[in-house]
């Protein structure tokens, strides 16, 4: 079997791994080095002009960090990758790569907290206009798609509304304008869903998340599908990297004009703890997802439980499109539900002796936030209202312990409300 014929579980403990490049080691290298060293002059002049592929400074690449963008380019289906210091390193890096003053993106109004943050206040600010589109229906994205658009943006499942947009379709008529689209992929995983395969054009991780698994490590990923046609009236700042790398022209632009200068580059250390946590993705997601349905359904059976937000659960107005686009896999590792007021989220959550309450997700631990009253405390109502914020509102990643000892937790917490 060829590489490129490789299944998920293989790519995601071999993918761009060569160990005959590093003296044979198993496990990859960390290397911890601020720059590299080479014996002439002559050599690194064609380093820097780009005749001759090297690493020069950790700022600029990294062989660690290397071998986790091949990766996450293989499991992702993409033609190139590029790692950064955190989730929103990686979004607010593409984002500003792909606007300028007086251009226009449209993005899904169901968005993780600093997402909507960078979107709603921080672009705006540099004469970016961001129109929001509800996500339940593709032609609300159509209605707002003009000559100036620049981007489609949205989550593949959103975060915490649970919003499960129709990607293709999405795809299809950004595409049809001339417009590409970038997904935020991190809830679903490659292990559920590969955007480019349902016809997005970039995708992004917090590699913090379920990519690491472990907690321990920080970090973001934007994968470039290489497929969009850059050289396009829309892109005429994109003729330079175009010449330069064909379709793969923004990975090119991102790499050069803003993740060096920006100073966004994933330390090797993370990039080697989120290598290790990568090799068992596809044994933790089946196990995530699996707890998760379990706990949706406990959670909507229970009295005391006034509604859950999962789409795994056939209540779920997202269940149908989730079903069809994660082809039966699972429908993640997150949910929200709702108890009578944030009075009894606080008991809850004070009762629960297993999980751990705190802001993260993806982990292989269960965790519990409460986020009306914690990510989004400094957000004014109305805003918290479009985002699906409530005060009754807990939000669960479920982990990968027994299922049973989680519900377990669960049921002894809800008795005491």
């Amino acid at each position: 079997m060829k590489k490129g014929e490789w299944r998920f579980d293989t790519k995601a403990v071999h993918g761009g791994n060569r160990p005959e490049e590093y003296l044979g080691a198993s496990q990859v290298p960390v290397f911890q080095a601020a720059a590299h060293r080479y014996g002439t002059a002559e050599e690194l002049n064609e380093i820097f002009a780009g005749k001759k592929p090297a690493y020069i400074y950790q700022r600029m690449h990294n062989p660690t960090s290397r071998v986790l963008e091949q990766r996450i380019a293989e499991l992702e289906g993409g033609k190139k990758a590029l790692v950064f210091s955190s989730g929103m390193a990686a979004i607010s890096n593409v984002l500003l790569a792909l606007t300028r003053a007086g251009d226009e993106l449209v993005c899904g109004n169901s968005l993780f907290m600093t997402t909507y943050i960078f979107l709603a206040r921080v672009l705006p600010r540099y004469g970016v206009t961001v129109r929001m589109a509800e996500t339940d229906d593709p032609a609300n994205f159509a209605d707002l798609i003009n000559e100036r658009t620049r981007l489609i943006y949205l989550e593949t499942i959103g975060n915490p509304r649970m919003d499960v947009p129709d990607l293709p379709a999405i795809c299809k008529l950004a595409h049809k304008q001339g417009a590409p689209v970038a997904v935020d992929n991190t809830l679903a995983t490659p292990y559920l869903l590969r955007p480019i395969a349902a016809g997005a054009d970039i995708v992004i991780h917090s590699t913090t998340k379920f990519f690491n698994g472990h907690g321990s490590a920080v970090g973001g990923a934007a994968v470039d599908a290489g497929k969009f046609n850059w050289n396009s009236r829309r892109f005429p700042d994109f003729a330079d990297a175009v010449k330069r790398a064909g379709r793969l022209a923004f990975s090119d632009k991102l790499w050069r004009e803003y993740l060096i200068v920006l100073g966004g580059f994933q330390a090797p250390w993370h990039s080697y703890l989120t290598l290790l946590g990568l090799e068992t993705l596809g044994l933790r997601m089946a196990r995530h997802v699996e707890n998760a349905a379990k706990l949706a359904q406990f959670l909507e059976a229970h009295p005391k439980v006034k509604w859950v937000n999962y789409p795994g659960l056939d209540s779920s107005p997202y269940h149908r499109m989730a079903k069809k686009l994660f082809g039966g896999k699972g429908y993640g590792g997150l949910l929200t539900f709702g108890l009578k007021n944030q009075a009894q989220c606080f008991k809850l959550i004070r009762s629960l002796r297993l999980c751990y309450q705190l802001a993260n997700l993806g982990d292989a631990k269960t965790l519990v936030i409460h986020p009306y009253s914690t990510q989004y405390v400094s957000f004014p109502e109305p805003e918290r209202q479009q985002l699906g914020i409530k005060p009754e509102m807990i939000r669960v990643s479920v982990g990968i312990e027994a299922g049973e000892d989680i519900l377990e937790d669960f049921e002894q917490a809800l008795k005491r409300i």
